[in-house]
């Protein structure tokens, strides 16, 4: 059985870890806190991590990262998760595609919906994505579900036009 851990007691006291660990809002951290503070009091390594509900390995791996970091060393690290399905350069392209608008001729579409913007992205990209997960990315991107109102490929714009003055009104 090797030697106990020493705890650093220069960054923080008891009393200041329990202050600090009632005002942070990750839970893991303030536990992490606590059973450092436990453990700064005098209380055995076991007693104190089974205060704070954690196995006295975890608290050995949080009192060796306090001693090395501080206290930014009982935060959680971050994970590294799926890479995102389309970079930021395919992202930017795909955000000026959407204010660009879709050429009817060469898209098929009078506006993008979402499996539109799908079938665009796998024919430019060759990425193919669902419309749930493009949806996502469109809300990362900060644009809305608001979309304007259908317009048929074949209308008339004069007349529109004309039926907006009164012009087709009998006389």
């Amino acid at each position: 059985m090797g030697a106990a851990l020493e705890i650093r007691t220069d960054l923080a006291s008891p009393a200041q870890l329990r202050a600090l660990a009632r005002r942070e809002r990750n839970p893991r951290t303030a536990t992490r806190m606590l059973a450092i503070a436990s453990a700064l009091e005098g209380r055995s390594r076991a007693e104190a991590a089974g205060l704070a509900g954690m196995e006295r390995q975890a608290l050995r791996d949080a009192v060796v990262r306090y001693n090395a970091e501080g206290l930014e060393g009982l935060r959680d690290r971050p994970k590294p998760g799926r890479p995102p399905s389309l970079t930021d350069a395919e992202q930017a392209v795909l955000l000026a595609a959407i204010f660009r608008g879709p050429d009817r001729a060469r898209d098929g579409c009078a506006d993008w919906t979402l499996p539109a913007l799908c079938r665009w992205l796998e024919g430019r990209f060759g990425k193919r994505l669902h419309p749930a997960s493009l949806s996502r990315v469109v809300r990362r991107l900060e644009l809305s579900r608001q979309k304007t109102r259908p317009l048929h490929p074949q209308a008339d714009e004069q007349a529109k036009a004309a039926f907006a003055k009164g012009g087709s009104r009998a006389p």
